[in-house]
């Protein structure tokens, strides 16, 4: 069944409004009409199963007929800080994470970062596309929620701001002792996960020394060397198995 975002304003008194290119998506590509059923979802974790009422005006009425929580989000909240990559690579990164289940990437800017953004306006049309990717993949997989996008971070940010995970670590490549297994399983159940994935350089030893001493731990994925584009991916694999929902 045909799946949409809509904002919560856009939800009230039991009927659902779809605009702008969502509304013409349904109209001329789908060619749905009155009396078709569709699900769209609050970004919030909440779906609801409605009919269309009216089209017209560049907007879709519709009423709701069930609202239920979203059975495809995971138990654990997980955020990927992103050293930025060279060319398009982030929009892999975006799309792929979303389907597996991440609900917050960051874009870091790190110092082996071949890649500068240098000026707001850049920033900002980066963010708005790197959004709009987000969005088509969570209704591509069916996500509860579409994962947030946040403005790029220095690194010493994004190390301040994974402290306030439940769990948070660093897989390096020059780590040979501890395994991301045991860091997932070690410590029981965990609500929130963020994991910083350095760039194609990958880290240098100074990002590394900070990370040590904010007590973020560094894990091994093995013995081969991922790219920046697959690490991310793996690593959220890896966390859905482990403690997510991929083995309930």
């Amino acid at each position: 069944m045909p799946r949409f975002f809509v904002p919560e304003d856009d939800i009230s008194d039991g009927k659902i409004k779809i605009k702008s290119g969502d509304a013409a998506h349904i109209s001329k590509v789908l060619r749905l009409g009155e009396g078709s059923s569709v699900t769209v979802c609050d970004g919030r974790g909440f779906d609801y199963a409605a009919v269309i009422r009216e089209i017209g005006g560049g907007e879709i009425i519709c009423s709701v007929t069930e609202k239920r929580r979203s059975e495809s989000e995971p138990p654990v909240a997980v955020t990927l800080y992103q050293g930025l990559p060279k060319a398009s690579k982030m929009d892999v990164i975006i799309r792929k994470t979303t389907e597996l289940g991440v609900s917050v990437v960051v874009p870091v800017a790190m110092s082996r970062c071949v890649t500068r953004v240098d000026d707001k306006k850049t920033e900002a049309k980066k963010l708005d596309r790197w959004r709009k990717i987000a969005k088509e993949a969570a209704q591509q997989s069916q996500r509860g929620i579409i994962p947030e996008i946040r403005p790029i971070m220095t690194f010493d940010e994004a190390v301040q701001a994974m402290r306030e995970s439940d769990l948070s670590f660093a897989p390096y490549e020059c780590e040979d002792t501890r395994a991301l297994k045991s860091a997932l399983t070690s410590a029981g159940k965990h609500g929130t996960v963020s994991f910083i994935i350095g760039p194609e350089g990958g880290f240098d030893l100074e990002e590394i020394e900070k990370l040590r001493t904010a007590d973020i731990p560094t894990v091994t994925l093995g013995p081969r060397i991922l790219r920046t584009e697959t690490a991310g991916e793996a690593v959220l694999a890896m966390i859905m198995y482990e403690i997510g929902d991929v083995n309930i």
